[in-house]
């Protein structure tokens, strides 16, 4: 399971392409330090299975996660609110 969980996070990085809106790890740190945004573990349980990929983004002046999750064999795209 962990060699498919693995083999999964190469494939999306590969194929998906970054979104303008975004954060870099360094931003995502900052917005997480800063108290601006909640970190992935705060908000992890409402992503309905396994994370696979998460990425901080800035939507609507705040914060979401955009995450890869596989569930029941599948991965899906599950956006979840990260603004404080």
């Amino acid at each position: 399971m962990k060699q498919l969980v693995a083999l999964l996070i190469v494939f999306f990085a590969a194929v998906t392409p970054a979104s303008a809106a975004c954060l870099s790890q360094a931003q995502a740190r900052d917005a997480v330090a800063s108290g601006k945004a909640a970190p992935l573990g705060a908000v992890a349980g409402r992503a309905g299975g396994e994370i696979v990929k998460a990425q901080l983004c800035q939507q609507g002046g705040g914060y979401v996660y955009k995450l890869s999750v596989l569930k029941g064999g599948k991965v899906t795209t599950v956006t979840v609110n990260a603004s404080r």
